[in-house]
């Protein structure tokens, strides 16, 4: 059974860094994609990055492009996400998806996401 722990969430002022860890296991097939998504009070859900873990391909929605990396270490089993100049409209709760087995590019599409972790804070002050 997939198991994803987020964790690093916090408060920022506007400007600042965050980097979020999304500690991934169970997988049983090598060909599994994980994604960052994130909802604000009263907003759909949104997808913010996704990466293929077998090749490194990703994919970032476009209101975090140049802003945002998400990045894999397969060694520890760990997916980040780093946030550079953080603004209030990225408050949300954050969380970490994966789809096992995905033999698809780098996709931001909810639905396609069977596991889900239990989502970390993030709160970006003016």
């Amino acid at each position: 059974e997939v198991h994803l722990v987020e964790s690093g969430g916090g408060l920022v002022r506007a400007g600042g860094s965050l980097t979020l860890s999304c500690a991934a296991s169970g997988f049983t097939f090598d060909d599994h994609a994980i994604a960052w998504f994130r909802q604000a009070p009263g907003k759909e859900r949104e997808g913010i990055s996704c990466i293929i873990r077998r090749d490194g391909r990703t994919n970032y929605g476009d209101s975090v492009k140049g802003r945002f990396t998400i990045s894999s270490d397969n060694a520890k089993k760990a997916v980040y996400l780093q946030m550079n100049s953080l603004k209030p409209e990225d408050t949300a709760v954050y969380y970490c998806a994966a789809v096992s087995p995905w033999f698809g590019g780098p996709t931001l599409e909810p639905s396609v996401f069977g596991f889900w972790g239990q989502g970390t804070q993030v709160t970006v002050s003016s």
